[in-house]
């Protein structure tokens, strides 16, 4: 369980639904029933909807917890100002710009120049400064979270280290886990999701356990290319395949990460994500980033290995938006051999066209 002898504030809540400014409208989001999932499996799956949260993604609950792990430590002051920095694929970037401007403080972002354009310019927006570097493999001295903690060392500002700092998975066993409890009125039978750092999957894991007396089974849900599926199954940290997935697929077992083993590892390849994802959007009008399709086809193969009549819960981490570029990119998508998006691949049907030819007005009788 979480390590921290001082406990982190509780949120505060003005009146049901209304909040005492962005960080306290952090967390409480709902979960929702994926009808088509739980419909192939025969069980109940549900989506934590984690793109409601301010920043648009679940990594608004570690971004959160992180700063305030720096305030406990007398790092930072709000309203003193105050230099953070941290190495993200994007989305804990973004809420961590948002948090820092709401505290008085700066933020820095380091970043792999692969990322999608979307969360680079969301990342601008926000108000963080944006360092983009090569995208190298952790081993190499300039990886991207190496070059952050130098940086931030150069600065004499803060490294939030979201990979290696435990208050991340504390964010998400005070936070995540209980609300996923209450939520389903302790009628919890799974839990699944991909790795970034770890924290989401283990912080939510070592509460759910802990209140249900391990009968919650986890699985750890991963693209081709992570080194942890084959970790947990057989204790190597091996690489098969790759993926255009961003933000998951961890090569190493973070901090966020000692101590915790899933019951089931299961690995999940771009096809069988983008189908997933595609489905939710044309089917529940859900229009979410690659990573919510891992995670609710790793629900799916949890859903099967429990088999019918249980509740598996998700998290749907971020929208589809922000990957514009790669998901719902047509000539990305054939170049790689990967599904399209049929509502786009198709574009304006015969009939419409048609039907805006039959009501538009021509010029010349327009401007009479």
């Amino acid at each position: 369980m979480c390590a921290y002898t001082k406990p982190f504030p509780p949120i505060r809540t003005l009146s049901d639904n209304v909040y005492d400014g962005l960080i306290d409208a952090i967390g409480n989001t709902p979960l929702i029933k994926l009808h088509r999932a739980s419909q192939l499996t025969s069980c109940n799956i549900y989506g934590k909807a984690e793109f409601l949260n301010p920043g648009g993604s679940v990594k608004a609950r570690a971004a959160l917890y992180l700063i305030k792990h720096a305030e406990q430590a007398g790092l930072l002051t709000p309203g003193k100002g105050g230099t953070i920095v941290e190495a993200t694929a994007g989305n804990t970037g973004i809420s961590l710009a948002q948090i820092a401007r709401a505290r008085g403080y700066n933020c820095i972002i380091v970043i792999p120049e692969t990322q999608s354009q979307q969360k680079k310019d969301a990342l601008l927006y926000a108000g963080a400064q944006l360092v983009q570097v090569r995208a190298r493999p952790y081993s190499h001295p300039n990886n991207y979270v190496k070059l952050g903690k130098r940086l931030a060392d150069q600065l004499h500002a803060v490294y939030t280290n979201q990979f290696d700092n435990t208050a991340n998975r504390c964010a998400h066993e005070l936070t995540t886990g209980p609300e996923i409890w209450a939520q389903l009125r302790g009628e919890v039978h799974g839990f699944s999701c991909a790795v970034g750092t770890g924290g989401t999957l283990a912080g939510t894991a070592n509460y759910l356990r802990s209140v249900s007396d391990n009968s919650v089974k986890i699985a750890l849900t991963d693209p081709c290319g992570a080194k942890l599926v084959r970790y947990y199954r057989d204790g190597k940290l091996e690489a098969h395949g790759s993926s255009i997935t961003e933000g998951i697929g961890q090569g190493r077992v973070t901090a966020n990460l000692e101590g915790f083993t899933p019951d089931y590892a299961f690995e999940i390849d771009d096809d069988e994500a983008l189908q997933v994802v595609y489905s939710l959007m044309q089917e529940e009008g859900l229009c979410l980033g690659l990573s919510s399709g891992v995670n609710v086809a790793g629900a799916m193969r949890l859903a099967r290995e429990l088999g019918a009549g249980h509740n598996i819960v998700t998290v749907l981490c971020d929208e589809g938006t922000r990957y514009a570029d790669k998901m719902f990119n047509v000539e990305f998508l054939r170049g790689k051999q990967l599904p399209t998006p049929e509502w786009i691949d198709r574009g304006v049907s015969a009939q419409v066209s048609e039907a805006v030819k039959q009501v538009t007005v021509a010029d010349d009788e327009a401007e009479g």
